[in-house]
């Protein structure tokens, strides 16, 4: 291989000839928060209802309900028929906020690297080349960073009879605005999955689940 080519094959790795695990986002984590006393229920007829005070009250919340039944289920309590009320009622709330995720750059000039072309978007040296060899590599710093979604998860599993609180947990993820991780089904199912999973729990510790 020739210098030229030699050069050419290493300036041009770190932009585009990364391994495919390079770009790959690590799964985001949850954190899960449980509260009960003794040894709760494990079996029963349970439904789901809205807690009061819910902040997202839309047809949304229709997802992160059947999220909470399904992994119910699977702990081993059963769902209703529709209309009865079971010996339990499952109390979901759920809520989404938005935060920046760093510096905003949209009113930043592009800044490009390239042969014959400047470093810098002003004042920089330009008309260089690097050992005559033409390099048409671009980097666009420009444009607004995406938001941090964070979604958060309450459950109370509350007695029908007397309306006792026989198991409560709250569950939390963050994931990038646009991102599959961030999208509700995605996130409901996570959530849920973290926080009843292992149903009920060590109570009043707060774990990281993968």
């Amino acid at each position: 291989m020739s210098k030229r080519l030699l050069l050419l094959a290493t300036i041009a790795l770190p932009f585009g000839a990364l391994p495919l695990g390079a770009t790959a986002t690590a799964a985001p984590r949850v954190e899960v928060t449980r509260f009960h006393m003794g040894d709760p229920a494990r079996s029963g007829t349970f439904a789901v209802e809205e807690m009061p005070g819910n902040p997202d009250v839309s047809l949304e919340f229709r997802t992160y309900a059947d999220a909470v039944a399904q992994q119910l289920q699977r702990v081993g309590f059963t769902t209703t028929a529709d209309g009865a009320p079971g010996d339990y009622v499952a109390l979901v709330s759920f809520n989404r906020t938005f935060r920046p995720s760093g510096v905003d750059r949209s009113s930043d000039r592009p800044v490009s690297v390239g042969v014959g072309g400047g470093i810098g978007s002003g004042g920089g040296r330009r008309g260089g080349t690097f050992g005559g060899l033409g390099l048409g590599v671009g980097i666009n710093l420009s444009g607004k960073p995406k938001d941090i979604v964070t979604t958060e998860l309450h459950v109370q599993l509350r007695r029908r009879s007397d309306s006792t609180a026989i198991w409560e947990g709250r569950a939390s993820t963050e994931a990038k605005q646009g991102s599959p991780a961030a999208q509700p089904v995605t996130a409901a199912q996570k959530l849920a999955a973290a926080l009843i999973g292992g149903y009920p729990g060590e109570s009043g510790r707060t774990i990281t689940v993968k």
